[in-house]
């Protein structure tokens, strides 16, 4: 009686070892669609979601550091036409974007939200090299105005040196120059302006569609290709990232879209998040990569469209602007061989973005750029006479960062992540036991039933 007691109880630990195994395989797919749910309705943008609350208002601050490029040989360029020797300064830094969006509007026919992004930057001496009253001695912003081909200005320049001596401030934010009688500045104006309007989707109607930018301003590059929006401002994608798939933002500072690469799973405080970096091909010449064919605008910048790495967007800022990673990273080699001092560097000068897989929410990034400004030969004016050869001359890179700090990561991990990390401890656990007691059970069973056959 007491050996079929046994098997009794044997069989009953097997049947709910099978039980307690079933549960938790079943949980597997309950609980991936509970997670789904659950990031799906906290990512769509609108009040009461926690992807409304980063996205109102930036939780991290936001930085740029500039490096301004110090001319060391002002008189010999201009004398002999030598190359320019420069030397960084830097880090400048500013906080910027902790003014809220403006004028935010839904619109609820097409599952979209329009809004004004302010600009502002505050200076932070305690993360800057120095005041912005240090002084460098930089490219004579007036001559690389009057000496572009969209130059409308009849002032002589014969009377003006090339180079200037200019505060940092004066040259990021502007100074009245006297001979153009206007304001001139790489970044003016900026402090009380605003980006936008943008329209993106809320992602209420399709979740893939959250955060992606539907409209913004106007069109620069008068072709149907260029001028197109795809991404999101990179803030933010759509939850469940595919690594295999490349992410798409659009950069307003270089008026264009652009997509990013994933290199590696990364660990940011304790949060595993996917690196997406720009592609060596992003501002590759149309020879290389055809689909940068309409951003070729310059003839002379771009020697016939066969240069790498400079982006002309003078016609989306009314000045002659190139833009470029910085040191011209993955540019041609001429760019950097033309000025003495460059030495572009992988990892300081690339852009990157941390992205969260799940969420999509981007929690660390890196966007770097470096504003140029070219001058060349002119047998009008007086300075630039003895020039041999067109320059693209750094003037400034700048690194726009932002982290999550600890107590962000700690309230990330607490409302998300340990409710995915219990789900499925649980799960794995209810599995583990269940096989666990399937097989002890399934064990003692066999060795029962044998040795009653013995008996």
């Amino acid at each position: 009686m007491g050996c079929c007691n046994k098997l009794c109880g044997l069989k009953a630990g097997i049947g709910a070892g099978i039980a307690v195994a079933i549960l938790g395989i079943i949980l597997i797919p309950v609980g991936n669609n509970i997670i789904r749910e659950t990031v799906t309705k906290e990512s769509v943008i609108e009040p009461g979601t926690t992807a409304w609350d980063n996205w109102v208002s930036a939780d991290a601050p936001v930085y740029r550091q500039f490096w301004l490029f110090d001319v060391q040989n002002p008189q010999d360029v201009v004398e002999n036409g030598s190359k320019p020797k420069l030397v960084e300064k830097g880090p400048y830094t500013y906080k910027t974007r902790y003014l809220p969006k403006e004028n935010i509007t839904a619109n609820p026919e097409n599952h979209t939200i329009s809004f004004l992004l302010p600009a502002g930057a505050i200076f932070e001496p305690s993360l800057s090299v120095g005041s912005e009253e240090d002084s460098v001695t930089s490219l004579n912003l007036a001559v690389a105005v009057r000496h572009s081909p969209l130059s409308h200005v009849t002032t002589s320049l014969n009377n003006v040196s090339l180079f200037q001596r200019r505060t940092v401030r004066e040259i990021l934010w502007g100074y009245k120059d006297p001979i153009l009688k206007g304001t001139l500045g790489l970044f003016f104006p900026y402090n009380g302006t605003y980006d936008g309007p943008y329209s993106v989707f809320t992602g209420k109607d399709d979740i893939s569609k959250v955060s992606i930018i539907d409209s913004w301003k106007v069109s620069f590059w008068n072709n149907t290709y260029c001028d197109m929006i795809n991404g999101t401002d990179g803030s933010s994608f759509s939850p469940f990232l595919d690594k295999k798939k490349p992410l798409y933002f659009f950069s307003p500072d270089i008026s264009r879209s652009v997509s990013a690469e994933y290199e590696r799973s990364l660990n940011l405080k304790g949060i595993e998040v996917y690196r997406f970096k720009l592609p060596p091909l992003t501002l590759a010449s149309p020879a290389v990569n055809p689909d940068n064919q309409c951003f070729c605008t310059d003839s002379v910048v771009s020697k016939n469209c066969t240069l790498a790495g400079v982006l002309d967007i003078s016609s989306s800022r009314g000045q002659p602007v190139y833009i470029s990673l910085p040191h011209f990273l993955h540019g041609s080699p001429y760019l950097v061989e033309d000025v003495e001092g460059l030495g572009p560097s992988e990892e300081h000068h690339v852009t990157f973005l941390d992205v969260e897989p799940t969420t999509g929410f981007s929690l660390r990034f890196a966007k770097r750029l470096q504003v140029n400004m070219m001058y060349g030969p002119s047998k009008i004016i007086t300075v630039l006479k003895k020039v041999k050869d067109y320059t693209v001359l750094p003037i400034v890179w700048l690194n726009e960062t932002a982290s999550l700090d600890d107590e962000t990561a700690d309230r990330f991990k607490k409302e998300l992540l340990s409710r995915v990390d219990m789900l499925e401890t649980v799960q794995f656990t209810l599995i583990g036991l269940g096989s666990a007691a399937l097989v002890l059970c399934t064990v003692a069973h066999c060795l029962v039933s044998r040795n009653n056959k013995l008996v």
